[in-house]
């Protein structure tokens, strides 16, 4: 969970739809000052407001297949690899 405004609309929308319940599991939740309040009922890891790539999480479509998590830190701001 990176600033709950995704996972705050998807929210309404399945509760629009009368679930008889519904959890909220997430990998990772930054620490993030601003964030919505969005409660997860389930969180692997709290991690730090850096920006994290791997297991499916990508940069510019690059780094998605690695199989961990990471923070990515740019070097220059030349632009998206490849």
């Amino acid at each position: 969970i990176d600033s709950g405004l995704t996972l705050e609309y998807i929210l309404s929308l399945l509760r629009a739809r009368n679930p008889a319940s519904l959890k909220v599991c997430a990998l990772l939740r930054k620490q993030k000052p601003g964030a919505r309040p969005v409660q997860a009922d389930y969180v692997g890891f709290e991690i730090p407001d850096k920006f994290v790539v791997g297991y499916g999480l990508d940069y510019a479509q690059a780094y998605r297949n690695l199989p961990y998590v990471a923070v990515l830190e740019l070097v220059d701001k030349c632009g998206p690899p490849g």
